[in-house]
């Protein structure tokens, strides 16, 4: 398994039949915003495919508005994902509390370098 994150991907336009690339194993994903990097989902699973794909289906709608064409909240091509596959979920939980470390450890210095200034 890798030690790192993939590159980022666009979510597949499900018109043309395309799929998401991503293993049907434990791993960390996350999902942002392609045009600026806005962080939608971040998270550990047991099976990655999954995840980003329940990610792309439309919430439930009242009974009244069945007649309406069920839709994603965000258009396909406006997403992006990348993820960390791991051997086990616990691997999985490992790695992401790692990262959210990594990100507070960030945040801390950039809320100090600020408070300098």
């Amino acid at each position: 398994m890798s030690d790192r994150w993939t590159e980022w991907k666009s979510f597949p336009h499900d018109y043309y039949g395309d799929y998401i690339q991503a293993p049907i194993s434990p791993g960390v994903y996350e999902i942002c915003r392609a045009s600026d990097r806005q962080q939608l989902a971040f998270g550990c699973t047991r099976n990655i495919a999954e995840s980003l794909s329940t990610f792309l289906k439309p919430g439930k709608v009242r009974r009244r508005f069945l007649f309406l064409r069920l839709r994603s909240r965000y258009a396909t091509g406006e997403l992006e994902y990348r993820f960390w596959p791991t051997a086990t979920l616990t691997d999985a939980k490992v790695a992401l509390e790692s990262i959210r470390e990594q990100r507070q450890m960030i945040w801390r210095r950039m809320s100090a370098a600020a408070a300098r200034t």
